[in-house]
């Protein structure tokens, strides 16, 4: 049984704590809370809390919430963290953990210098066997990596473009975000593409990207120029419907729209409407003159959340990348496009 922490409970690492949960072999210790809030009091409900700072604890009890301890006392309990704390925060609390002598995996805000490892679990989930520290990609990496892999491994990839079309923030954070604007990201080529690279180092991939006022998924419009011009477009969807952690839907099926999608996830029944999946349209994809056309969508909250699970698994030596992928999918009820359209 592993035993892991979450360092973080916001976006990502409450998702985490309870994709972990689901899991047969590893089980969460507790979280890390930074302030007496909402989310620590929905947070105490399911797990055991821990705070930041010792001067933290009075402020909690002062609010009716009990915790353990600091992250001290939980870093001493587990195998491996989880840190999901904001952008930048990780590198700080690094120092912890090799203190402390446990293993961590961080998110994509950090840089892939950190780790040294940047890690999809289709991509390259044996470089980040017995690692100590591991970073999984962000959820628009994620995203590129799950489809180009799928490309690349049917008819080799020559170049990729591609235009990262980004909600502005989460639907939970009122703070961030262009309200009546479309706001491009002006340092071109945009980081996407190098991030892409720390994961699968061949691909020539060149990325730009805009922010725009929504909250509910990033939108990609990808062209690959294929080495194999004699890969059909049948063989492009029927890979992508038999890929890990991709489906294909049709606009033709109301789901024309990042909206629809989301509506479409909440159906699925599943907490919190996540949506691990990348969304490839069916009908939005096509093939001219050895160049692949194609949109898909990203649900930035959740798509890298079975990645987390499986950095884990491969940080402690499950050395069988497809078996982790196997469990994860299973208990988190990851599907496939053959179940769901054809």
């Amino acid at each position: 049984m592993i035993k892991v922490g979450i360092n973080g409970y916001g976006t990502i690492g409450k998702r985490v704590a309870d994709a972990v949960s689901c899991q047969e072999d590893m089980r969460v210790v507790g979280v890390v809370k930074t302030k007496p809030d909402f989310i620590s009091k929905m947070a105490v409900k399911i797990y055991k809390l821990y705070t930041t700072y010792p001067e933290n604890i009075k402020e909690f009890k002062n609010k009716g919430i009990e915790v353990e301890g600091t992250i001290d006392n939980l870093l001493d309990d587990v195998d491996v963290v989880v840190d999901a704390s904001p952008e930048g925060i990780g590198a700080k609390n690094k120092i912890m953990y090799e203190r402390h002598g446990v293993k961590a995996i961080f998110q994509g805000g950090e840089t892939h210098e950190l780790t040294g490892v940047s890690f999809n679990a289709q991509s390259n989930y044996k470089d980040a066997l017995y690692k100590d520290y591991v970073r999984v990609v962000s959820c628009n990496t994620t995203g590129l990596c799950r489809t180009l892999k799928v490309i690349d491994e049917l008819a080799g990839i020559k170049k990729v473009n591609a235009t990262i079309i980004r909600r502005a923030t989460d639907p939970g954070d009122s703070k961030k975000g262009p309200i009546n604007a479309i706001e491009p990201v002006l340092k071109i080529p945009s980081h996407h593409g190098p991030d892409v690279k720390t994961v699968l180092p061949r691909i020539d991939i060149s990325t730009m990207a805009v922010k725009v006022p929504t909250t509910l998924m990033h939108l990609h419009a990808i062209t690959v120029d294929l080495i194999d011009k004699k890969t059909s477009l049948d063989d492009i969807i029927n890979a992508f419907n038999e890929a890990r952690r991709v489906i294909l839907i049709n606009g033709a099926d109301r789901l024309a729209s990042t909206a629809e999608i989301m509506e479409y996830a909440r159906d699925l029944g599943r907490k919190r409407g996540d949506l691990f999946e990348i969304a490839v349209w069916r009908d939005g994809t096509n093939i001219k003159d050895g160049v692949l056309y194609y949109y898909q969508a990203i649900h930035q909250e959740s798509d890298v959340v079975p990645e987390n699970i499986d950095a884990i698994r491969a940080v402690m030596g499950m050395e069988d990348g497809e078996k982790s992928m196997d469990i994860t999918d299973k208990n988190l009820g990851i599907i496939r496009s053959d179940i769901t359209f054809n």
